[in-house]
């Protein structure tokens, strides 16, 4: 089975390790990865791709040094391999214009707005994976203890597979 990554780019490193504190009950089944620039991200995609993982969720800051957020998500969107990965701008600075960039070209999921609370964090994380691996994944049952089993049942009652 292929690991399903959470990616994580954040250029403030307090931030950065609240987030990754706010998910770590995930990463006992979806590992989660970090980046501080949109550069690193591209690295850090490149060798999950190279290495046969995936990416469920991706939490990306707007405003980086380099690039913005905005840019590497509509970025991953075109990407084959990054089309499916669910996508949330984490930002307290992006304003209406590249929010409605990353909503149209970007296929955004989510906007969460800094700051936030760690319950709210982890439920959109939660509500996002829950829709990649419906989507996404052969085999839904190693992820019921994680996620959203009500959605995940569904699911399999609808689809008709394990």
């Amino acid at each position: 089975m292929t690991d399903i990554y959470i990616v994580c780019v954040e250029d403030e490193p307090q931030v950065l390790d609240v987030v990754v504190r706010d998910l770590e009950q995930l990463e006992e089944v979806f590992p989660i990865e970090v980046a501080n620039s949109a550069n690193e991200a591209r690295k850090l995609i490149n060798e999950l791709r190279n290495e046969g993982h995936s990416i469920g969720l991706i939490l990306c800051d707007h405003i980086m040094p380099g690039d913005k957020g905005v840019d590497l998500l509509i970025e991953m969107q075109n990407d084959e391999f990054t089309k499916s990965t669910r996508k949330v701008l984490l930002t307290g600075q992006a304003g209406l214009e590249d929010t409605i960039q990353a909503v149209n070209n970007a296929r955004l999921n989510r906007y969460v707005s800094k700051p936030w609370k760690h319950e709210h964090l982890l439920d959109v994380a939660i509500d996002e994976l829950t829709s990649y691996v419906i989507e996404n994944a052969d085999n839904l049952l190693p992820y019921m203890s994680m996620l959203n089993q009500e959605r995940l049942q569904e699911a399999i009652r609808a689809k008709g597979f394990i």
